[in-house]
């Protein structure tokens, strides 16, 4: 099955995060980096957001 390509305003909606939060962690290595879409315009894959989300859960769940 092919790999979706999630636009910033669903990563935003899928995360709960602000475009500043994602790109700041971004830069701090802690959360998928982009691929380049053309000259402006990036996208994540569906499957690495989905497994960022899935160890925040697991993480949060376990610490409990």
């Amino acid at each position: 099955m092919a790999d979706r390509i999630l636009r910033l305003p669903e990563v935003k909606s899928t995360t709960g995060l602000p475009r500043s939060t994602i790109y700041a962690r971004i830069h701090e290595g802690s959360f998928p980096k982009p691929i380049c879409l053309g000259c402006r315009s990036v996208g994540w894959l569906e499957s690495e957001i989905q497994d960022w989300v899935r160890r925040k859960v697991e993480l949060a769940r376990s610490s409990q």
